[in-house]
């Protein structure tokens, strides 16, 4: 549901009650815009070689337009990207980069779509790992494979593969990653604490979730063991992460059938009522949004909910939270989890010369090991986050030497993220049309979390027929 990146860019696609601090807030990529390019000359460049195994010629003249360029409000990101222009242009002085930014909410989908229509968008353009089918729609990226190797992206190797998959169609590449997130399981660790549990060894299996969540809410106070969201289409959302920590599914391989009417998904209805009414450890309020959740952890008034590494960033600073009392560890289940992120494509039409250029500030913005987003040590003297297991897309020798430069850098606990760390989870995508979908499974959420005699099989049942609708409808 979350499809990365912006801290909440994720979010501004689910719902409507969006964060507003986004992951790039880490990478000094704060805020997004979606202006059209700065170039009337989408061809762009000159005198350079249109073959895309040939470098980039350092004499073409090339204009590039990129959108997420931090506002003047983020003084410290902006600095920071107005520093990687001047160290990218040592290299490239014949680049010139046109930043495009938009105050507050960025993406937000009658704003991308509108864009992709008009053929508005910047050269460079930032999009959800879930976007790609929308943009090919509307024929708005150029096909980067050729243009994508070794030589031109070092780190391309130790790139997670299923990160790059997200970004292909048919054998062919449209985008680079510049941020990634996992679900894993939040714990609040002070309440960990109070109620006699090891903060450093989060739940791991949903009956160790049910035993926690108990002594956590019998601290009373108005605390709640464990939470859970059942509307704003994040019911849904959720559901999804939990069906594939269990080892289950949504959608089937075809992507034409539901594939959650069966005992995984009756284990995930069963354990939320059960935890809900025969329990009492999920407080009473119900039919909660993005936010909720957030906002009840960061008063000491939750012990757990699943989320992502970046929901910490929001809720310090945003809500005042401390990052010493959050801990983070694999979903529980850990078959597979709920995966998303962002990535940046180029507009389709762009000369060979415009998809070289971006591709080598791609490259240096965000794919390169101690440089652009990943240069924890400026990231650290400009007081910005560092710690967060996010974005964590790269393996092998690159993930090494990362893990060692955010680690020397950090700014919060990272021990406290251990468990997470050293149990990684296979990632799964969302399914297809995850929004429809989402939104018919908010309401087999809040019926198991509103009506204490709901019927778990008709809840599934129902939303398996109306899932398979919307499937055919594709």
């Amino acid at each position: 549901m979350r499809s990365a990146g912006f801290r909440s860019h994720r979010r501004t696609r689910r719902t409507s009650a969006a964060a507003l601090v986004t992951a790039l807030a880490l990478t000094a990529l704060a805020s997004c815009g979606t202006s059209s390019s700065g170039d009337n000359n989408n061809g762009g460049g000159s005198g350079g070689s249109s073959d895309p195994s040939a470098p980039l010629d350092p004499k073409a003249k090339v204009t590039l337009s990129i959108d997420c360029m931090p506002p003047a409000a983020k003084a410290a990101e902006l600095r920071e990207w107005n520093e990687d222009i001047k160290t990218f242009n040592k290299k490239y002085p014949n680049v010139k980069i046109n930043g495009k930014s938009t105050p507050g909410q960025c993406l937000e989908p009658p704003r991308f779509t509108a864009m992709l229509k008009a053929k508005s968008q910047p050269d460079v353009f930032y999009a959800y790992f879930t976007d790609l089918q929308q943009v090919l729609d509307n024929d708005g990226a150029e096909d980067i494979s050729a243009y994508v190797t070794d030589k031109t992206v070092p780190a391309l190797k130790d790139v997670q593969p299923q990160v790059l998959d997200v970004a292909r169609k048919d054998g062919k590449l449209y985008a680079l990653p510049t941020s990634n997130y996992t679900m894993g399981l939040m714990i609040n660790r002070k309440l960990f604490t109070q109620a006699g549990l090891d903060p450093n060894s989060p739940p791991s299996t949903w009956d160790e979730v049910r035993a926690a969540s108990k002594k956590v809410a019998a601290l009373g106070k108005g605390i709640a063991g464990f939470g859970e969201y059942s509307a704003g289409n994040n019911g849904g959302w959720h559901f999804t992460a939990t069906q594939y920590g269990l080892g289950g599914d949504v959608v089937d391989a075809s992507g034409t059938k539901a594939a959650f009417n069966d005992a995984n998904g009756k284990q995930v209805l069963q354990q939320l009522h059960d935890m809900r009414w025969e329990d009492n450890s999920m407080g009473q309020t119900q039919l909660l949004k993005w936010g909720d959740l957030q906002k009840q952890i960061s008063s000491d008034k939750l012990g757990m909910f699943l989320a992502a590494p970046d929901d910490i960033a929001y809720m310090v600073q945003q809500l005042g939270a401390k990052y010493e009392n959050f801990g983070l560890g694999p979903i529980p289940g850990a078959k597979g989890t709920l995966f998303g992120g962002n990535n940046y494509m180029i507009k389709k039409g762009s000369s060979p010369d415009k998809i070289k250029a971006a591709v080598a500030w791609l490259n240096f913005k965000n794919l390169t090991q101690g440089k652009g987003q990943f240069d924890w040590a400026r990231t650290k003297a400009d007081q910005l986050p560092v710690g967060l297991p996010q974005p964590n897309f790269f393996l092998g020798d690159t993930k090494t030497k990362d893990d060692a430069q955010r680690v020397a850098n950090a700014t919060m606990p990272v021990e406290n993220f251990k468990a997470f760390m050293d149990n990684p989870v296979t990632g799964k995508a969302e399914p297809p049309k995850a929004q429809e979908i989402y939104k018919i499974l908010d309401n087999a959420m809040s019926g198991v979390l509103t009506n204490k005699n709901a019927n778990i099989d008709k809840l599934l049942s129902d939303a398996e027929k109306q899932v398979n609708q919307v499937l055919a409808n594709q």
